[in-house]
């Protein structure tokens, strides 16, 4: 099982190689980009206050453009740039925004706590809440309580995130004002005492945590509920019952902690979910945290920020994915990696 992870991890170099020489291949054909940006600029200015653009269709030199590329990195083939790009990263220089001209790694690290507060709380509700209700709808399957579950999650999953919080702030906080419209703190935050800022940063948490975790009930709370219902089927359970075990013992005694392995699965997986946030929710709540950086460098064509959410993310989900390994062999001893 050593020599496994041993693999698995040597497997990131490459993949990590793969992915980001891809994003960062598909950034230099992508129009509007710093030095587009700049030459609009260029234009505006000429406009109001310049030459008309028929006297001058070019506000910058040839000299001027060589000078942003040369500037920018954007004068050498791409293959080098790539490569003087990963040099940086790893020694620990995520580059320098386009937009912000603030070092990348700075912006990411303001941005993490946000991000991490609202993903660790949307996992223990989602995991607090979808597993015992996953094994309540496996205990009384096709009851009432299972059939008006089912439809209240499905309800759920079928709007999306950012969606719920659009029609979550229309009406709690824009018709009935009972929730502010945004951000994570009030105006008057500074001058708050320690309870009251814990409150208001409460307050304004309880919308958008909303909108994240009722899209992600329905996935894990059936597959809970599939998992142990085929686990009671099986031999082993109605053995167990047939020599006299009680149907409660058998259930969190055996069926149980084999339905979880499914689970287990996923646990890894959204460790880079937890800090990359979400941008669409971010964005309707302007929340200031990893999802909306990435929104807005997408938008500002700020390819070094895209780059630096792009290597982070990318290495979470990648240890991610080992981790859900280690889970599934601690939750299953049968399971032999090799």
């Amino acid at each position: 099982m050593t020599a496994y992870f041993i693999r698995r991890f040597l497997l990131i170099i490459p993949t990590f190689i793969g992915i980001t020489v891809m994003v960062f291949t598909i950034t230099r054909f992508v129009p509007g980009g710093p030095i587009e940006r700049i030459i609009s600029q260029a234009h505006m200015m000429q406009g109001k206050s310049g030459p008309s653009s028929n006297e001058s269709s070019q506000p910058l030199s040839e000299d001027q453009i060589d000078e942003l590329k040369r500037y920018y990195g954007f004068d050498k083939p791409i293959l080098i740039s790539y490569f003087q790009w990963l040099a940086k990263v790893l020694c620990g220089d995520l580059g320098t925004s386009t937009r912000y001209y603030d070092p990348v790694w700075d912006m990411i690290k303001e941005r993490i706590p946000i991000s991490l507060y609202f993903g660790i709380l949307t996992m223990i509700i989602m995991y607090g809440v979808c597993i015992p209700l996953g094994i309540a709808k496996a205990i009384r399957h096709n009851s009432f309580f299972d059939n008006i579950t089912s439809v209240m999650v499905f309800i759920g999953y079928a709007i999306p995130g950012w969606v719920v919080g659009i029609l979550l702030l229309l009406l709690f906080a824009s018709h009935w004002e009972f929730f502010p419209l945004g951000g994570m703190t009030g105006d008057d935050f500074d001058s708050f005492s320690l309870l009251e800022k814990t409150l208001d940063i409460a307050w304004h948490t309880i919308l958008p945590l909303t909108a994240y975790i009722l899209g992600s009930f329905a996935a894990m709370t059936f597959l809970m509920k599939n998992t142990l219902m085929d686990n009671l089927a099986s031999d082993y359970v109605r053995t167990a019952m047939a020599k006299g075990m009680t149907f409660k013992r058998a259930v969190f005694g055996h069926a149980l902690r084999n339905s979880l392995v499914p689970i287990a699965t996923h646990f890894g997986n959204i460790i880079s979910v937890i800090l990359s946030g979400s941008f669409l929710i971010e964005k309707v709540f302007n929340i200031d945290g990893m999802g909306l950086l990435g929104y807005e460098s997408i938008l500002d064509r700020d390819y070094p920020v895209v780059m630096g959410i792009l290597a982070i993310s990318c290495l979470l989900l990648m240890i991610g994915n080992i981790l859900s390994d280690i889970c599934v062999a601690v939750v299953d001893p049968r399971v032999q990696f090799k």
